[in-house]
């Protein structure tokens, strides 16, 4: 994922009044934010483009374009730009069309400060996760195979060497735990080199019987024929029995077989090897020597934790795709997936991934709540768990599930805007799961 986000979070502050300008600033810069100051929103307007980092606030009464003009351009930009708007007693009806417009919120003036940094911490935290959500699937869209997807040090220093050792016909060993993406790495690599033309052959060395060694695999227009040209990938190099292992080490050096006849069979091929985490000692060294030109380790998840969220996005995307549905909306719980342990790695995530595509793993809008958390953060999480389990109960009918939840229309969209819901996304997964 070549796009960061911000740390600081970003607030384009538009308002033509000099001195409320000046004092907003000072409040939001105090609180942490990075303010950009526009005194009108034409100046506003040329600054901000799709995909904008931060969100917005500006006032609604002003000369030339008005704050609702602005919004409106805005939102025909980018529809998941939140946009605060701040109005006087005289524009409240103003305000409101447009929040039913798609606005993220209204504050009236004079306003609290307090009221208005809550409001622009729901806005700064929703804008954070769909600018993190576009990146992860963006990445995950554009990557060649997960098995090198991430930004971790050690998997960008794997990618990096994918060309070079393509380039290259040298023999390889790749260790590695389970699930970490071993042959999918060798493959990357073998679709990087000039025998992408040719056979990618996988031996899987731990399931082999000792009868058929002979018979089937170095015999005239055996197993190894087969990869003429191509690439050999002996999987699970490390579980290989000792007469496997010595007749493997022969056909590494001379690169025939039937080597006991008189017209043994040359075969042109690379060969790219994985075994266990620690597998070394279980392989001879007349083996090991002969194919380990480059010794490479695939790192488990636990290594690398910071590229799980990608990974999931990634997964959750191909697995989408491959059903015909739309991905289901993941949230700020995404990254609550780092700090699990997956001694499956990959294929653990990914399978992991395929359940909640289907709805048949636990889905929060909002992490849990810890002992730490503010009040009004804990009644935010209540609510948010509340209007989803509503629209669950309502099969994705709105009105039915106002009805259920007891209040008005206008409290309900207020308080979904509030929260950063996507109600479409919502319903969109309930009807896909019934």
């Amino acid at each position: 994922m070549n796009e960061t986000l911000p740390t600081q979070p970003c607030v384009a502050l538009v308002d033509d009044d000099d001195d409320l300008r000046e004092a907003t600033t000072q409040l939001l810069s105090l609180a942490g934010y990075r303010v950009m100051e526009f005194s009108g929103g034409a100046e506003a307007a040329r600054a901000i483009g799709p995909d904008f980092e931060g969100i917005v606030i500006s006032d609604v009464r002003m000369p030339g374009m008005s704050g609702v003009d602005l919004f409106r351009l805005l939102q025909e930009r980018d529809r998941d730009l939140p946009v605060l708007l701040i109005s006087g007693h005289a524009d409240v009806q103003m305000a409101v069309d447009a929040l039913k417009a798609g606005a993220w919120d209204f504050i009236e003036k004079p306003f609290a400060p307090d009221a208005l940094l809550a409001a622009v911490g729901r806005a700064a935290k929703a804008r954070r996760l769909v600018l993190e959500n576009r990146a992860l699937r963006q990445a995950a869209q554009s990557a060649t195979s997960h098995a090198i997807l991430g930004e971790t040090p050690m998997i960008r220093r794997l990618r990096d060497m994918v060309p070079v050792l393509g380039q290259s016909d040298i023999d390889l060993v790749i260790e590695g735990q389970t699930g970490t993406g071993k042959e999918l790495f060798a493959r990357c690599i073998h679709r990087a080199s000039a025998r992408a033309r040719h056979r990618f052959l996988t031996v899987d060395c731990a399931v082999i019987p000792p009868a058929i060694v002979e018979k089937e695999m170095f015999a005239h227009g055996g197993l190894l024929s087969a990869c003429h040209r191509g690439t050999l990938f002996l999987d699970n190099l490390d579980q290989a029995g000792g007469e496997l292992q010595s007749r493997l080490a022969q056909f590494a050096e001379k690169r025939a077989i039937a080597l006991e006849t008189r017209q043994p069979e040359a075969v042109d091929t690379r060969i790219m090897a994985s075994m266990g985490e620690g597998g070394r000692d279980r392989i001879s060294d007349a083996l090991y020597h002969r194919i380990a030109g480059v010794p490479l380790r695939m790192p488990p998840l636990g290594e690398r934790r910071a590229d799980i969220p990608l990974l999931f996005a990634h997964f959750l995307n191909q697995t989408a795709e491959r059903l015909g549905r739309a991905p289901p909306p993941v949230d700020d719980s995404i990254h609550a997936l780092s700090a699990r342990e997956w001694p499956g790695n990959l294929r653990e995530l990914e399978n992991f991934a395929e359940r909640f595509c289907l709805g048949l793993e636990e889905h929060r809008d909002s992490p849990p709540a810890k002992g730490n958390a503010t009040l009004p953060e804990r009644i935010d999480a209540f609510e948010s768990a509340a209007i989803r389990q509503a629209l669950m109960e309502a099969k994705g009918e709105i009105a039915r599930a106002i009805g259920l939840l007891g209040i008005p229309r206008k409290t309900f969209y207020y308080r979904t805007k509030r929260l950063g819901l996507d109600l479409r996304a919502m319903r969109a997964e309930i009807m896909n799961n019934k």
